[in-house]
């Protein structure tokens, strides 16, 4: 996964990486020059006595070391420079993906786990292409050439390596293959404890209000532990590594030493060669090791790129149509025929065989019990989902045959939960509509019953909105997630139990505000409350995902018995008459 992943983002990129490539390459095959030349001072120079050679062979060194200088930092920057490019495309790629996913992918993979892969998963990735970018590329380019430089010097001597390099390659390889793994663990905690964070930051008011700290405290305790734990785990394994690494080294050096001495004392090597061999045997247990530290990496890049691959392959389950179709009309009639919806491992359908008809002009109300399939009724006109079998139609045309672009000018929804972004009440209500007038933003705050408090805000249209509309009440949040709506100017208004948080006063007048303002409009009201929609020229009952009743209040309290409990579970007899 990770090499796929990394060969589709580097692509655009593959002049960068061979100029890293040729720079590491001369940086390398500097380094590697070196110890030659510093034998050569040694044996030619310093034993022999002769100035002039130590002079112009070490002005050829401070060259050497110059153009390996110069190298390593042009490697560097353009290295850093393509990985923190590919972070960047990677995360846009998470990025654009989530957003074609439908609310059912979205509760698939959950919003915790989205903002890991795209934030922590993504950077493990980076580091990874930056560490090959400035250790990877000349870890093997250093090992071999040290390796024919050390046979160059004396080749008995080398053949310390058949020994030492399998020796360190057996204790890397045993301890990387216990930390893959714990990594792919620890990246499933970091979504654990990200979770439970989140539902306690977005809870607080609750957790207060329950005096539930304790309980939340001992709980995200868990989540931190388990997370403490699998990294404790791979910080042994990774403490394991170094020491043993370094032992090996330490022992290759003292073997190298110990034998070259012999050789020096029978007159078969020279000091320099020596002194070259021991710098060229550290050479190659270096390239070992920097290739150790790119191992203890890519197991948890292999994780995070699984991850992120999971997402990038998941084919989301609403697609823009293929042959876009522009209704002949702007008419906003809504019309359902037969419509069936159904959860992926669900054991029953939540929609079964629901007709429905909105026309222009219309207040059309959807009614029933609690997991009746209303709310999912809603989310099937601008297709948050695509219905499983029958139509949904929008002036005579399918809505999975319209362009998306199109269907969300067509098409507004208040959720039940709505919600607003950080910004100011003017950016809130301008989201559907940029170009609006501060005129039509008041005009709409009127509408919704909103313009009083908010001139009374500090600023007014200026007013700072906080995440998630925090700063706000409940009451004022809807009323503002309604005025965003009219904004919008759709030819069809959605409102999900929108009125839910209004008292009986204001929601009076607001759906007077609404026949007044936005009559040639389709409106669809969802609501618990009764009084909210018994004036509605169409009453929708449904009950267990079926309509059972179509009507107005008076026609369905005489002939629907299910209509008429919901009614008298709020009204009486009187009342409801």
């Amino acid at each position: 996964m990770l090499v796929r992943l990394l060969r589709t983002h580097l692509r655009p990129y593959r002049w960068s990486i061979a100029f890293v490539v040729l720079l590491q390459l001369v940086q390398s095959l500097a380094t590697l020059y070196l110890p030659t030349l510093n034998a050569d001072i040694i044996d030619n120079g310093i034993v022999a006595g002769n100035a002039g050679y130590i002079v112009h062979s070490g002005g050829l060194m401070l060259a050497v070391t110059l153009v390996q200088i110069a190298c390593s930092i042009g490697a560097v920057f353009f290295g850093a420079r393509t990985a923190m490019a590919l972070g960047r495309d990677i995360r846009g790629a998470v990025f654009h993906r989530v957003h074609d996913f439908s609310a059912r992918e979205v509760g698939h993979f959950g919003t915790p786990s989205l903002i890991t892969r795209t934030t922590n998963d993504v950077q493990q990735v980076q580091m990874v292409a930056l560490m090959s970018f400035t250790l990877m590329v000349s870890a093997p380019i250093m090992g071999v050439g040290a390796v024919l430089m050390a046979l160059n010097q004396d080749v008995p001597l080398s053949s310390l390596l058949l020994i030492i390099v399998p020796v360190l390659g057996a204790i890397v390889a045993l301890i990387v293959s216990r930390m893959r793994p714990r990594y792919r663990t620890m990246q499933r905690r970091i979504d654990r404890i990200n979770q439970v964070l989140r539902e306690q930051i977005t809870g607080v008011r609750v957790i207060r209000a329950f005096v539930r700290d304790g309980s939340e405290r001992e709980r995200f305790e868990v989540a931190n532990t388990e997370l403490y734990d699998v990294a404790l785990a791979v910080g042994r394994l990774m403490a394991y590594m170094f020491p043993s690494v370094m032992l090996v080294v330490n022992v290759a050096s003292i073997a190298t030493l110990w034998f070259g001495g012999h050789l020096i004392a029978s007159g078969s090597m020279q000091v320099g060669a020596l002194t070259a061999f021991l710098s060229y045997l550290v050479q190659v247990l270096m390239s070992v090791m920097m290739a150790t530290f790119m191992f203890v990496m890519v197991p948890r890049a292999e994780a995070s790129a699984e991850r992120i691959e999971e997402v990038l392959d998941t084919v989301p389950s609403v697609v823009p149509p293929a042959a876009p179709v522009v209704p002949a009309v702007r008419e906003g009639r809504l019309e359902m025929r037969a419509v069936d919806f159904h959860y992926p491992g669900a054991e029953a359908p939540v929609l079964r065989g629901v007709d429905l008809v909105a026309g222009p002009g219309e207040t059309t109300a959807v009614i029933g019990s609690t997991g009746s399939g209303k709310t999912t009724l809603l989310n099937l006109v601008p297709r948050l989902f695509d219905a499983t079998a029958g139509v949904v139609l929008v002036d005579g045309v399918d809505v999975r045959e319209i362009d998306t672009a199109r269907l969300a000018t067509l098409v507004a929804i208040v959720p039940q939960r709505p919600y607003l972004f950080s910004g100011t009440v003017a950016s809130n209500l301008r989201y559907g509509r940029p170009d609006a007038t501060d005129d039509e933003l008041w005009l709409a705050l009127g509408t919704a019953q909103a313009r009083d408090f908010v001139e009374q805000m500090p600023g007014g249209l200026d007013a700072p909105i906080a995440q998630g509309g925090t700063n706000v009440s409940g009451g004022q949040r809807q009323r503002l997630a309604i005025a965003r709506a009219i904004v919008h100017r759709p030819a069809i208004y959605l409102f999900d139990d929108s009125f839910s948080a209004l008292d009986y006063g204001t929601d009076a007048a607001l759906r007077a505000a609404l026949a007044r303002d936005i009559a040639g409009a389709t409106i669809v009201v969802v609501a618990q409350r009764v009084s909210t929609i018994r004036h509605a020229d169409r009453i929708v009952v449904l009950d267990r995902g079926a309509v059972v009743g179509t009507g107005t209040h008076d026609e369905l309290m005489v002939g629907n018995e299910t209509y008429r409990e919901i009614v008298l579970s709020q009204l009486t007899e009187d009342e409801a008459a």
